[in-house]
């Protein structure tokens, strides 16, 4: 099954690779059969335990052979077209989070398989989807969200192949990765619309502290030190009942809901009496209440963009920029 010729330019680990592609291709192996053993293969080969394991490392880090401790090396994936498999774990899914998760694939494009999972801001599930995938993937992008020290259980990764996304915490600053600086959007952004904030009494953040990332929180109390405005924070707006002269700072969208929908019962105007500005702009938002002012980042620029740092193997970190549209809600 597996032919090793000299001097033919091409690396002995690479032609086990390719011999193993040609027998699945061919039908001789199929998916569940078993891989002679990386010492079967040295000995009739003469080759080096190093080499052999290097090419059974390529195709199981492609998914096309999984190890079974005890019992050696399976045929787990007939699909010999997949050239690099990438491990994708975010906090949730969302819209905007689709909309990154698209424009990566697209960026990607062919034979790049993309396994994505979720850990729903579990640091008990984060640290065992990671363990339970090291080695088995060329590249690993990871969202660690506001989960602390998530590093202890990253750096069990190798370096070179991981990839922060969106938020990046300062034990994590060694490796590459495509963020929100969440703390200087928040403070710019309100900065450029302070003469509308004036209108207001009081300045309202919905903070959810167990989602929500910490720079958000500083950026705001920086904002309303920095132009002594009175404000409050709270962790959630289900029961909350807005007042004249509050504005409220909106990172989810069910809280958004939860301060619009009493707006008309309570006889409020928004804009007039209740400003509202929101995050992640979407074309609701657009839409209604005649337009919600927004500070948001752009998730398919970001989603390119990190699928053009693994295809070119970029180490660097890189800064997503945000924008504010202002809209009729403020």
């Amino acid at each position: 099954m597996i032919t090793i010729k000299s001097n033919i330019g091409k690396a002995k680990y690479k032609q086990i690779v390719n011999s193993i592609e040609d027998a699945i291709a061919a039908g001789v192996i199929k998916n569940g059969d078993r891989l002679p053993s990386i010492n079967a293969i040295k000995e009739e080969h003469a080759l080096s335990r190093d080499t052999v394991l290097m090419a059974f490392n390529e195709l199981k880090n492609r998914g096309i052979i999984q190890s079974i401790v005890g019992k050696g090396y399976f045929v787990s994936s007939e699909d010999i077209h997949v050239k690099q498999k990438i491990f994708l774990l975010f906090d949730e899914l969302n819209a905007f989070k689709e909309d990154l998760y698209n424009s990566f694939l697209e960026q990607l494009g062919e034979n790049i398989h993309v396994d994505i999972f979720f850990h729903h801001f579990n640091k008990d599930i984060f640290s065992k989807l990671i363990y339970d995938n090291i080695g088995a993937y060329n590249y690993y992008v990871i969202m660690p969200a506001n989960l602390s020290d998530t590093n202890s259980v990253i750096k069990n990764l190798p370096s070179g192949r991981v990839y922060i996304l969106d938020q990046i915490h300062d034990d994590l600053a060694h490796y590459a990765a495509i963020y929100q600086n969440f703390e200087d959007a928040i403070y710019q952004n309100l900065s450029k619309v302070k003469h509308l904030i004036h209108k207001y009494d009081k300045l309202v953040l919905v903070f959810p502290k167990d989602k929500q990332p910490i720079g958000m929180l500083k950026g705001f109390q920086r904002f309303c030190e920095t132009y002594k405005l009175p404000n409050m924070v709270i962790n959630s707006a289900k029961h909350i009942t807005p007042s004249r002269g509050e504005v409220y700072i909106i990172p989810d969208d069910k809280n958004l809901l939860y301060i619009i929908k009493p707006l008309k019962s309570k006889n409020l105007s928004l804009a007039k009496d209740v400003g509202v500005i929101s995050y992640n702009d979407s074309l609701l938002k657009e839409i209604v209440c005649g337009g919600i002012t927004t500070i948001s980042t752009d998730f398919n620029s970001m989603g390119q963009r990190l699928a053009k740092m693994i295809l070119n193997k970029e180490h660097k970190q890189i800064e997503n920029p945000n924008n504010l549209i202002i809209r009729n809600s403020l």
